[in-house]
């Protein structure tokens, strides 16, 4: 009894770490040429992000602007006038950061 509830408990400790690690989150901003900025975001196996949250923080870390992912996993903001970066936060272990400087043009 003791070798089958420990298989049972091994074999679901294994499901729930590879249910953790099958969406790796993705996202990807752009500038718009308009002085905004839009991010999309995504999970790997092809899940939405919508509702996830996005912040953009100043070079010292402060919080310019916090929001979440529209129905369409995408938030556009204004662009800063300094240094940057926009974190994706789907969770722990499932953070994307974007730092200002990589933005494509």
């Amino acid at each position: 009894m003791k070798s089958i509830l420990l298989s049972c408990l091994l074999a679901a400790g294994l499901f729930l770490a590879g249910q953790a690690f099958a969406h790796t989150p993705l996202c990807s901003c752009y500038d718009n040429g308009d002085e905004t900025i839009t991010c999309e975001g995504g999970f790997s196996d092809g899940s939405s992000a919508a509702g996830v949250e996005l912040s953009v923080l100043d070079k010292d870390g402060k919080t310019l602007v916090k929001d979440k992912m529209n129905e369409d996993s995408e938030f556009t903001f204004k662009k800063p006038s300094g240094p940057y970066k926009v974190v994706f936060d789907a969770g722990p272990g499932h953070e994307v950061v974007v730092d200002g400087k990589d933005i494509i043009e």
